[in-house]
């Protein structure tokens, strides 16, 4: 198999959220780099930062792709700030070095 074989291959792993198993896919650069100009201009008090958060879900996990924002919502946004720094951190974007 080459490496071009593999472009385009999802790799995931099972992560805990809110106490139950789900899949989480990693994030290609293309992505990643998407979400980072994304929330290049965001500060901490930003409403867009829930935006990107979920978008950062939806990109990674399959379940979530089909939440309304509203559903989200009713989710506790300290789990889902764990569940988004999980994804980007596996993705390559964090400081937990087994991640990668």
């Amino acid at each position: 198999m080459s490496l071009k074989d593999l472009v385009g291959k999802r790799v995931s792993k099972q992560v805990k959220f809110m106490g139950e198993s789900i899949t989480v896919n990693k994030l290609s650069v293309d992505e990643v780099m998407e979400l980072q100009k994304e929330g290049k201009d965001l500060n901490e008090d930003s409403p867009d930062g829930l935006r990107i958060l979920r978008r950062i879900i939806r990109s990674s996990v399959d379940e979530a792709k089909e939440l309304t924002d509203e559903e989200f919502n009713q989710l506790p946004l300290a789990d889902l700030a764990a569940l988004s720094t999980d994804i980007m951190s596996y993705s390559g974007m964090g400081a937990d070095p087994k991640a990668k």
